[in-house]
């Protein structure tokens, strides 16, 4: 019987990458991206740093992005609900995978007009905790020509994927090269990483 989370799984088990243009419904996007401009309005999305705290680059010559770190203790419905769907296909994964996934962390991330994040890994050199990547995008109406398109890196080639409002993107963090193209108007996602610790 066919689940609603295994067109993740399935594409990421077929091609390295799993996507799904209908990951999150149309009502939690739209309240998803009202938190980041709520969050950007409040002054509480900081410059990210790059690394874990003992190897952070303070120069920001990686990336662009400005973040703020969800938590099941906000107490906000569509943050809630976001994580709630998270522990699901967490459950999903670990019960047809047995990937033995026992936690996670996930950011607001704005990308300001301009800003880009450069070719890299998800997967800290000194802590390999980080096991899947999991980007859920939130931006209505994007065009060819607004740029910030997620560049992934395969053997067999380069794929581009649209940040596109509702889409999720689920790669392996210690495997998969990526980057964030320059992006030509604000671009806004939730990002975040499965671990098995």
């Amino acid at each position: 019987m066919y689940h609603e989370f295994d067109l993740l799984i399935d594409g990421y088990l077929e091609n390295k990458v799993g996507i799904d243009n209908k990951f999150l419904s149309d009502a939690l996007s739209k309240g998803l991206q009202n938190n980041i401009h709520q969050l950007e309005n409040d002054g509480l999305l900081v410059a990210a740093g790059i690394g874990n705290e003992s190897i952070k680059d303070e120069q920001q010559k990686m990336r662009g992005d400005k973040i703020y770190w969800m938590d099941k203790a906000h107490d906000n419905i569509f943050e809630q609900e976001f994580l709630h769907r998270v522990d699901g296909f967490i459950e999903h994964l670990n019960r047809t995978c047995y990937t033995g996934i026992n936690g996670y962390e996930f950011h607001y991330a704005l990308y300001e007009k301009g800003s880009s994040y450069k070719k890299h890994k998800d997967q800290f050199k000194n802590d390999s905790d980080r096991k899947y990547s999991l980007i859920n995008y939130l931006n209505e109406n994007w065009l060819e020509e607004n740029g910030g398109k997620l560049k992934l890196y395969q053997e067999e080639g380069v794929q581009h994927v649209s940040p596109n409002a509702q889409t999720a993107v689920f790669f392996k963090s210690d495997e998969m090269i990526h980057e964030v193209m320059v992006s030509n108007r604000s671009r806004m996602s939730i990002t975040g990483w499965l671990k098995r610790s």
